[in-house]
C-alpha cells in the first residue's frame, strides 16, 4: 500500500471515531432539567352542557344534579324543588399543566374527562371551572368547547365505537389567574438535575460547564453535589438566563449503566451498550410430551360366559427439539447479539438463556425482569 493510501485510511478511521463519538454526545439541556422549574398540575371539577342526549342520568350520577343546582343558585335561579333529567349535561374532571413562568392572562390547554355515565362529550361546552393547584389555591379558570376525537353510535342491535368519546381537550382553554410560586433557593445559585442519575455523566457535565466558564468568564461555575445534582453559581457579570441557555447547548456524552431489560409478557429484550458476557457454552432445547387417550373394545370368545368391556389405551410420546450448543463471548454488544442469534431462538428462549447466564455469574450487568 502506498503512503498516500495509508494516510487516507488513517484519516478515514479518525473520522469514523469522531463521528461515532459525536453521535453518542448530546446537549446538556436534553439530559437535565433545572430544579424548581417543573410544571405544576392543576385540577378542577366542572360541568359540560349542550350534549345531544348523551349526558349523565341524574339517577346514576346524583353529583351532576347537585352541581347543577349549586351553579344555578349562584346565578339566581332556584331549582331545588324541581325534578330534573335533562340528559344534556355531564360532570367532568378538568386537568391542566401550568408551565413555569406562565404569566397572568396566558392560556394553557386543558383535558376534560367524564366521571358519570355520559356516553359522549361531543358537541359539549365546559362552563367556567376553577383550576386548583396542590396547595388548594386557584391558579386558572377553564371554559370552552370540548374537542372530542372519538365517537360512539348505538342502534337497536349494534354499537359502533371509535376512540374515547367520554374525554376531550380544549386548546388554550384555561386562563392563568395566578403565577406559580418561585423556585426554592437563591436567585443566583441554580441546580441542574440529570434525568438519569450517574456519577460519570455528572462529572463529564461539570467538566464541560467549567471549561465553558473558564473560557467565557474566567472562573469555574459548576460543582457536582452527587450523581444527579450539579450546583451552578452564575458569574456576577453574567445574566442567569443567558448562562443557562449557553450551558444547555454544551455537548456531553452520557454514560449508560450495563443493564438488560426483559419483558416476558411481550418478549421484548433491550440490551445496553456496556453489557458484557464472559465466555460460556449455552445449549437450549424444548421437550414436548404428547399424551393420547383412546379406548378399545374387548369381545369375549364365542359361546363363552364373558362380557364385552371397554379397555382404555394411553399412548405417550416424548420428543426433544433444538439442543444446539453455542459459545457466547460478549466482549461487546455486537458480539453478544451475534452469539444469541447463532442459537436461533425466539425471544422467550433468549430470556431464559439470559437468566441462566446471570445465575451462572457470567452476565456482567443488571438484569431487570418486568
Amino acid at each position: 500500500m502506498s503512503s498516500t493510501l495509508r494516510v487516507a485510511a488513517v484519516l478515514a478511521m479518525v473520522l469514523d471515531v469522531g463521528q461515532a463519538h459525536a453521535a453518542t454526545a448530546t446537549r446538556l439541556k436534553d439530559i437535565s432539567t433545572v430544579r424548581g422549574l417543573g410544571e405544576q398540575q392543576l385540577l378542577g371539577y366542572g360541568l359540560v352542557f349542550g350534549l345531544r342526549g348523551t349526558g349523565d342520568t341524574m339517577k346514576a350520577s346524583p353529583f351532576t344534579d347537585q352541581a347543577m343546582v349549586s351553579m344555578l343558585d349562584n346565578l339566581g335561579v332556584n331549582v331545588r324543588n324541581l325534578s330534573q333529567s335533562p340528559k344534556n349535561a355531564a360532570a367532568v374532571i378538568v386537568t391542566a399543566s401550568l408551565p413555569p413562568f406562565a404569566g397572568l392572562g396566558s392560556h394553557v390547554d386543558v383535558n376534560v374527562s367524564s366521571i358519570g355515565d355520559a356516553t359522549s362529550l361531543m358537541g359539549g361546552t365546559l362552563v367556567m371551572t376553577p383550576m386548583l393547584g396542590g396547595d388548594h389555591e386557584q391558579y386558572a379558570v377553564a371554559q370552552g368547547t370540548v374537542a372530542v376525537s372519538g365517537f360512539s353510535v348505538a342502534g337497536a342491535a349494534e354499537t359502533v365505537t371509535q376512540g374515547v368519546a367520554t374525554s376531550g381537550r380544549i386548546p388554550n382553554g384555561a386562563v392563568v389567574l395566578r403565577e406559580a410560586p418561585p423556585m426554592a433557593g437563591t436567585s443566583r445559585d441554580l441546580v441542574l438535575e440529570l434525568l438519569n442519575s450517574d456519577f460519570t455523566t455528572a462529572v463529564r457535565a461539570v467538566d464541560a460547564i467549567n471549561r465553558f466558564g473558564v473560557e467565557h468568564y474566567g472562573v469555574s461555575i459548576a460543582r457536582a453535589q452527587n450523581s444527579r445534582a450539579i450546583l451552578i453559581t452564575p458569574p456576577k457579570k453574567g445574566n442567569v438566563t443567558r448562562v443557562l441557555a449557553e450551558i444547555g447547548e454544551l455537548m456531553v456524552e452520557p454514560d449508560t449503566p450495563a443493564r438488560v431489560v426483559v419483558d416476558a409478557r411481550t418478549g421484548t429484550i433491550v440490551i445496553g451498550e456496556n453489557v458484557r458476557v464472559s465466555k460460556v457454552a449455552v445449549t437450549h432445547g424444548t421437550l414436548t410430551v404428547r399424551i393420547t387417550e383412546s379406548s378399545t373394545v374387548s369381545q369375549p370368545e364365542p359361546f363363552s360366559s364373558g362380557q364385552t368391556t371397554v379397555v382404555p389405551s394411553t399412548s405417550i410420546q416424548a420428543a426433544q427439539t433444538g439442543g444446539q450448543i453455542a459459545v457466547l463471548d460478549g466482549t461487546d454488544l455486537q458480539t453478544l447479539v451475534r452469539g444469541l442469534n447463532a442459537i436461533g431462538l425466539k425471544p422467550p428462549g433468549i430470556i431464559d438463556i439470559l437468566q441462566g447466564i446471570k445465575s451462572a455469574g457470567a452476565l456482567h450487568a443488571e438484569l431487570v425482569v418486568q
